[in-house]
């Protein structure tokens, strides 16, 4: 009996075994099945022979012989490739490339706009003040739909950005939905030559607050920017403030370079991560020259991007400022040009940005500390306040944005401010509130009130 009952235990653990092995070969079978498939509908050959196919019946039998030669439906074929991928990488014919090259950073004839994709729309990011742009009244946040009447749908970021660009003097017409007022409105702006500065109202706020408002990253700003906080250093401010909101970015070495004069020798300031190991790169302080730390506050909003968000997340994960405002936009990804043949090109989105704490600001945009809502009018009213006293040219002057609106039925809508009251049309510049602002030099005030005692 016991000679039955062990005999009957080994066959039950050889059974066990025997249903496990087929459970697992039928698991693995099914694995490397699936695994097979993937890889069979991710066949290079296939696809490229798809692709000739499909070439060759285009050129063979589309209706306009003109329109189907090679190249152009090569380059088409590539467009629309790297436009799938996302708004930013993009194929480069010849013109495009040589213009790209030849482009000057900062002086351009345009209108005045820096753009980005947002929600898949074309999308206003900030407009440069004293610029056809702003003259016109448009706004952060404003979605533009059509370019001299062509829609923008599927329209790839360089290209809008082409078509906006031109000779000084020669016109453009874009028209605007503003998601605000669900209104849309064409406006037809005169090109001019943008000269953008880095660098804007520095002055020493009460209680001996320095401020500093930065508009662009470009090759001189940090130099700019040194400039500026040897002036404060030398009226020996007591905290300072760094005013990125509606910065719309610029080159990541001048975001660097920034964020060191405020950072501790070898503090991580970005790091970049790609699909393997070649694009991961970190960014850290290497400068010994530093302001003096002096509590310090960084101002964002919805519309501080790319390079401003590099800035603010390494003072905000270092722990040297607190930023207060909104949460910033959230453009954080890495374009590598790569040459091609024919003197082609392509612009391919290689890595993403990370904060040190390993933030990935792409799509994600960085948190302020503290969160201060304020509009993008009542932010268009302050820069005219500001600019009031030394603006000649009609900027200090609302122009009449509030007409010629209508609803997206393309019906006209009355005026948004009642004609019944044009006092409301006026807006007093003297007196205009900076809620962020304020919040920013409340809170240094307190913590100086602390470090006193």
């Amino acid at each position: 009996m016991r000679k039955f009952a062990k005999s009957f235990k080994w066959l039950l653990v050889t059974a066990v075994l025997a249903v496990n092995l087929a459970v697992g070969a039928r698991l693995y079978s099914q694995e490397t099945a699936a695994a097979e498939a993937k890889a069979e509908a991710d066949s290079p050959l296939e696809m490229y022979t798809l692709f000739s196919k499909v070439v060759e019946q285009v050129r063979a039998n589309y209706v306009d012989g003109e329109k189907s030669t090679y190249q152009e439906l090569i380059y088409g074929a590539l467009k629309g490739m790297l436009q799938s991928l996302d708004p930013h990488s993009q194929f480069m014919d010849k013109e495009a490339f040589t213009a790209m090259k030849e482009d000057t950073a900062g002086k351009f004839g345009g209108l005045g706009i820096t753009i980005g994709v947002k929600d898949a729309v074309l999308t206003v990011i900030a407009p440069m003040e004293s610029t056809p742009a702003f003259r016109a009244g448009l706004l952060s946040g404003d979605k533009i739909i059509e370019i001299n009447g062509d829609s923008t749908d599927g329209l790839a970021l360089e290209d809008a950005v082409k078509k906006l660009r031109g000779d000084p003097g020669t016109t453009v017409k874009i028209k605007i939905f503003r998601p605000k007022t669900q209104l849309v409105k064409e406006f037809e702006l005169e090109r001019a030559i943008i000269n953008v500065p880095s660098i804007k109202d520095t002055r020493v706020l009460d209680g001996g607050i320095g401020y500093v408002r930065m508009l662009q990253f470009g090759e001189e700003t940090a130099a700019d920017l040194q400039a500026e906080l040897d002036k404060l250093e030398a009226q020996n401010v007591k905290a300072f403030i760094l005013d990125l909101r509606s910065n719309p970015g610029g080159l990541l070495t001048s975001a660097v370079d920034v964020s060191q004069k405020f950072l501790k020798r070898s503090e991580l300031i970005v790091f970049t991560r790609g699909r393997d190991n070649r694009m991961e790169r970190s960014y850290r302080a290497r400068t010994r020259q530093t302001f003096p730390g002096v509590p310090m506050v960084v101002l964002i909003n919805g519309y501080s991007a790319s390079a401003s968000e590099i800035v603010a997340g390494a003072l905000q994960d270092n722990r040297r400022a607190v930023l207060v405002g909104e949460k910033s936009f959230g453009k954080g990804s890495v374009q590598s040009v790569l040459p091609q043949d024919g003197g082609t090109a392509i612009r391919l989105t290689t890595a993403k940005y990370y904060t040190p704490s390993e933030r990935v600001i792409h799509d994600n945009g960085i948190e302020p500390d503290v969160v201060v809502p304020m509009s993008v009018e009542n932010w268009r009213n302050i820069l005219l306040s500001r600019n009031k006293a030394e603006e000649k040219n009609g900027d200090a002057a609302l122009p009449a944005a509030d007409e010629g609106w209508v609803d997206q039925e393309g019906d006209e809508i009355p005026a948004l401010v009642d004609p019944a009251k044009p006092e409301a049309e006026e807006i007093d510049l003297d007196n205009v509130a900076d809620p962020q602002l304020d919040r920013a030099c409340d809170m240094l005030r307190g913590i100086l009130v602390f470090q006193k005692r």
